[in-house]
């Protein structure tokens, strides 16, 4: 009997012993935490699948909440770093600023914002920002439903339209570019956060048209057909690509696309800062972000742009989005916070 109990303490000491490690054990594993922008969001994926492999005690999670909930969690403490396919805003600056949460702003690539239709659709091989916005200001909501209304050639058919939701930069953007106000827009559209579901929507529907960033195009090239944009009647018509984006010939829908960090979590988490400069060194940003479908930046503008972190630079260059930046005119961007 004594013999028993000697087993059975025996077992509650090694059991106690066991749960007493595992927190230990839990606690190894450092946690990068990163939410944002659909359309950084491949970059910043690879990013985190190639740290990881060299750091395998830290694990970045990477959510997709758009570029506007991105910030939204960022400015309240909730992560380490944002993704965003916009600059930041003087209200989420604000927000940030309440918080007590100052941010190194970093430009990571350029995007080209890719109009999308049906492969079926055997008209609209080319459109201009006029007609674009014909399609997408407020005031044509319930008004321009059909195709022929946005060119007499076009047929007399359903005009359905898809775009990211308005948490979205890519939304911010489109929006500046085309109907010229920014975040200004018919309603009465299909919207998801959620590129793929935009991609199934188009590829669903012979009469759809939408937009996203370019790497969704070039994963889907089999279910889309890419539309090419004139700036206006007399100009030709350009298809979205990695080249014409780095040209500057694909205007205006042509934009940089960045990464956000806490500069307290640079400061106290090596972790985090281990994976920004990660995602700033030239030998795996030009990499990485080309295969995933976007356009890297030269390695003298990612270099520049990670002595931002080196220095704690923090606030950005922008007062909100602006059209047809170029790498060089991103360089000479005073930060303001």
């Amino acid at each position: 009997m004594n013999l028993l109990k000697t087993f059975v303490a025996a077992g509650i000491v090694a059991a106690t012993a066991t749960l007493a490690l595992m927190p230990v054990a839990a606690m190894a594993q450092t946690i990068v935490q990163i939410d944002g922008s659909s359309t950084v969001f491949p970059i910043t994926e690879a990013m985190a699948e190639e740290f990881q492999k060299a750091n395998k005690g830290t694990k970045v999670t990477v959510g997709i909440s758009g570029t506007g909930g991105g910030f939204k969690k960022f400015c309240r403490g909730d992560t380490d770093a944002s993704g965003a396919s916009r600059p930041i805003k003087k209200s989420e600056i604000d927000d940030c600023k309440k918080a007590g949460i100052e941010f190194v702003e970093l430009p990571v690539a350029l995007d080209a914002l890719a109009i999308m239709v049906n492969p079926k659709n055997n008209f609209a091989s080319e459109l201009t920002v006029a007609e674009l916005k014909k399609m997408w200001e407020p005031e044509a909501q319930g008004k321009i439903t059909k195709w022929n209304q946005i060119r007499a050639s076009f047929p007399d058919a359903p005009l359905k339209l898809f775009g990211p939701g308005v948490d979205s930069g890519t939304y911010d953007y489109f929006t500046l570019a085309t109907v010229g106000k920014e975040h200004s827009s018919r309603g009465d559209f299909t919207a998801s956060e959620d590129d793929n579901v935009l991609v199934q929507g188009i590829a669903g529907d012979v009469n759809a048209l939408g937009f996203f960033g370019l790497a969704y195009y070039t994963e889907n090239k089999d279910k889309l057909k890419a539309v090419a944009i004139k700036l206006d009647e007399k100009s030709k018509g350009v298809l979205p690509s990695v080249e014409n984006a780095r040209n500057g010939t694909y205007q205006p829908l042509s934009r940089p696309i960045f990464m956000y960090f806490n500069k307290k979590s640079l400061d106290t988490k090596p972790e985090v800062l281990k994976f920004a400069e990660f995602y700033m060194d030239p030998k795996h940003s030009m990499k990485l972000v080309a295969e995933v479908g976007y356009v890297p930046l030269p390695e003298p503008a990612l270099k520049a742009f990670g002595q931002r972190i080196a220095k704690r630079e923090i606030g950005t260059g922008f007062t909100g989005s602006k059209i047809g930046v170029s790498v060089e005119e991103l360089m000479k961007e005073k930060l303001v916070y």
